[in-house]
């Protein structure tokens, strides 16, 4: 069966950055004007190493008008190779989100996402519906994450999920956890929610969703090389060079993407990396996925059949998580065109049925 490179999907939202367009300078004790604002962005938002560039125009931002007037003026100027475009709007049907439209009008051609606070809350999952109707009309790419913020969110989520715009679902966890009276501290959340994430992710995968993780507020000092990409070197650097903050966030990090989580949102630069590397399979990890699936088709095992690799007994389950392997790094912008064809190239010894099994984020075959 021949296999197009859309049966693996768009790039995943990765680690997601939130961009204060306009922001409160504490050392002056004013927020920043139009002008210094632009500096910024031009310094920053045009060099960042994240997967994904989020704007808040909702809790986080103050200034909200002058935020939308720094967007039209800057976005359209911003190479997005590499980069998403996503902006966080503000609740359905209140008056900020009609301007917040305005501007998605305006600047229709440099936005990827558009992320839907308290999506849901107040008017159900009809709110993703018109939202999905009214983009249809100005620009037919661009999709829509809905943040799960609240458990009236959590009861409709399948119903928020049936809508081809929506890629992935954003898991709110300071909302969430307020309006369910959780009492989360910031290095132990992960266990504090475990139990609505699990929700979340049982729906998401049902339905072929994504779930992006969790926004944390540890703040340290240290700040991960972006050189350190294996995990004998990461744990090193962690051990020698990393604060709590950072052990935190990476355990946190780590505990989200065995999980399957496709996306993280970061507050601070520093945490990129850290998240990245979490996210993203090593190159050594890549390099053995490729080998177990060579092997395994070599034996002509791949859908029946089991091979002994590094003395572990594996059999077609296991190959599926070789392949998951090498198809998360591709998602996630990690992964060499060789190392794409070939895992196309395995793809293509699979039933449909069985590739939906692996991977749901793709062309539905």
């Amino acid at each position: 069966m021949t296999i197009s490179t859309a049966v693996l999907g768009d790039y995943w939202p990765g680690i997601q950055l939130y961009y204060p367009p306009v922001k409160y300078a504490p050392s002056l004790g004013i927020y920043e004007d139009l002008e210094s604002a632009a500096l910024r962005f031009k310094k920053h938002a045009h060099l960042t190493n994240a997967h994904t560039l989020l704007f808040d125009l909702e809790d986080g931002c103050r200034q909200k008008a002058l935020s939308r007037d720094l967007l039209r003026q800057e976005l359209p100027n911003l190479a997005r190779d590499d980069v998403a475009v996503a902006v966080r709007i503000n609740p359905f049907r209140t008056e900020e989100y009609d301007k917040d439209l305005q501007m998605l009008r305006d600047l229709a051609d440099h936005i990827d996402v558009v992320m839907l606070a308290k999506a849901g809350e107040a008017y159900g999952a009809a709110e993703i519906r018109d939202l999905s109707a009214w983009l249809a009309g100005i620009a037919g790419d661009i999709t829509i994450q809905p943040i799960i913020e609240h458990p009236k969110s959590l009861k409709i989520a399948p119903d928020i999920m049936q809508y081809p715009t929506v890629k992935h679902v954003v898991f709110g966890i300071h909302d969430f956890s307020k309006a369910m009276g959780i009492q989360i501290t910031p290095h132990h959340w992960t266990e504090e929610l475990k139990f609505f994430l699990n929700q979340i992710l049982f729906e998401a995968r049902i339905a072929g969703k994504g779930v992006i993780g969790g926004v944390e507020v540890l703040i340290g000092q240290a700040v991960m090389p972006e050189k350190f990409l294996e995990p004998h070197d990461i744990r090193r650097w962690l051990d020698l060079h990393g604060d709590d903050e950072s052990r935190v966030v990476f355990r946190h990090a780590c505990e989200e993407a065995a999980l399957g989580l496709t996306g993280k949102q970061v507050i601070h630069p520093g945490h990129i990396h850290l998240c990245k590397v979490a996210y993203t399979p090593s190159p050594t990890a890549v390099k053995r996925s490729v080998a177990i699936l060579k092997a395994a088709v070599e034996a002509d095992a791949l859908l029946g059949g089991a091979i002994k690799f590094e003395g572990e007994m594996l059999d077609p389950p296991m190959f599926g998580k070789a392949l998951q392997v090498l198809l998360r790094a591709h998602a996630l912008r990690a992964l060499a065109q060789d190392e794409t064809d070939f895992a196309l190239n395995v793809l293509g010894l699979l039933p449909a049925q069985v590739i939906r099994e692996n991977w749901p984020y793709g062309a539905i075959l």
